[in-house]
């Protein structure tokens, strides 16, 4: 029988960051809210909020805070690492919990998708389910890079302190340079790297304590997104919108990274009154019982939603156009069925991510390097084919390579039990 969220709050060192915790659980449970939010359903498709009412992208410059779950991310990592220097026991230790609720999540929207498309009814909102349940994957996959890259990134840290963000965050400015300026084809995608890595890094500054003037941060990465929008060629909106010909999330942009500097000197301004309310007991269990169901739940989130305006549609229910007040007064409903919807998924699927004992030791490095990388690859090739076609040989480009729905499935998986198996043998 697994420890319950109230006896793990109870045996919490008292020298745990609980505000590191906080901002997991916070920075989330907005992205998934923002993607509830942005969803425009009707019964002739699902457009973007945000592209119907474009005065609401200056509310990103808030509620993009996928930043802020980088950052806590290489904090956590720092530490992780530190207790478990060998390569495969931190990859295996880092990933058991991650990596296993979304092989799930992909066999099962698998089976689904080969089963839809077998009986003909993979069309409408089915279809369009299909393409986008997979699009938050993009996510796991850069946090898998995040990983992956930890052991080096952090040494250089070690050496350098500011001076390796600064490496990174200067590689970010000079891709944008080759893109915009000097018109070089590709070289964008190189800023999945640089930009997420350098925000990564922020994490280890923070762990040993180097954020000390986190209101110079927050101005100057203020003060630089606002100027790059003003005056270059980045659009206002902190997440991709559909059609638009820059976007400062696919793939990441100098813009993007001065947005992060800024949310993340925000946060640590408020570390003070944030680490007294996460001290609160039952706050604290709250944080804890949510950490323990975070990645099922945003694994999930999408399918809820969709699950919603589906029986919603099937029920013969008015979907009113976006942005009218009927949609917004329609909305607290649309929420809450979605929060309920949610609740039940995680509670069939929680017991994915529940943590397994692991191994101090056993397994290569380059296997475990293999594997992640198999894996990171996969997640992000699923995130950008979807699953609808599945049987039709649909193909999307990842980087520069075109890649199918079944091959980025079998990376994923592969990588995954490279990463996985050997641990399991040894528990």
């Amino acid at each position: 029988m697994g420890i319950s969220a109230r006896e793990l709050a109870a045996a919490t060192p008292a020298g745990r960051d609980r505000y590191v915790d906080l901002l997991r659980v916070v920075s989330l449970g907005v992205v998934v809210l923002g993607h509830w939010l942005m969803a425009a359903v009707t019964a002739d498709g699902v457009g973007n909020l945000l592209a119907v009412v474009p005065e609401l992208q200056a509310a990103t410059w808030a509620l993009q805070v996928m930043p802020v779950f980088f950052f806590v991310g290489g904090f956590a990592h720092a530490l992780a690492h530190r207790s478990r220097p060998r390569y495969a026991d931190f990859l295996r230790a880092r990933l058991r919990r991650l990596l296993r609720p979304t092989m799930v999540f992909v066999a099962v929207w698998g089976a689904a998708a080969l089963v839809l498309q077998t009986a003909g009814a993979d069309g409408g909102l089915t279809g369009v389910a299909l393409r986008l349940v997979t699009q938050p994957l993009w996510f796991i996959g850069i946090y898998l890079a995040m990983v992956a890259c930890t052991p080096p990134l952090l040494r250089a840290h070690e050496r350098y302190g500011w001076g390796a963000f600064a490496a990174l965050a200067a590689a970010a400015a000079a891709v944008d340079a080759l893109r915009f300026a000097a018109g070089v084809p590709y070289v964008e995608f190189l800023n999945f790297a640089f930009v997420w890595l350098a925000v990564h890094q922020l994490g280890f500054l923070r762990a040993d304590g180097m954020i000390r003037r986190p209101a110079l941060l927050a101005g100057a990465g203020l003060a630089g997104a606002a100027a790059l929008v003003a005056l270059g060629p980045y659009p206002l909106s902190m997440v991709g919108m559909p059609g638009e010909k820059v976007s400062n999330m696919a793939p990441p942009t100098l813009a993007l990274l001065c947005h992060g500097l800024w949310l993340i000197g925000a946060v640590e301004l408020l570390k003070g009154p944030g680490t007294r309310f996460a001290a609160r007991a039952r706050v604290w269990r709250g944080v804890v019982a949510a950490n323990g169901v975070a990645m099922t739940a945003f694994l999930w989130h999408l399918t809820a939603m969709l699950g919603v305006y589906g029986a919603m549609l099937g029920l013969g229910v008015h979907l009113p156009a976006p942005a009218t007040a009927a949609w917004w007064a329609q909305l607290p409903l649309r929420l809450a069925a979605a929060v309920l919807l949610t609740a039940l998924l995680v509670a069939v699927f929680r017991r994915f991510e529940a943590p397994s004992p692991v191994p101090r030791t056993g397994g290569s490095g380059p296997l475990a390097a293999l594997g992640i990388t198999l894996a990171l690859l996969g997640v992000l090739g699923l995130s950008m084919t979807g699953l609808g076609g599945l049987l039709d040989g649909h193909t999307a480009t990842l980087v520069a390579v075109r890649i199918t729905a079944p091959a980025a499935v079998a990376m994923a998986l592969a990588g995954w039990l490279l990463v996985d198996r050997p641990g399991r043998r040894r528990s």
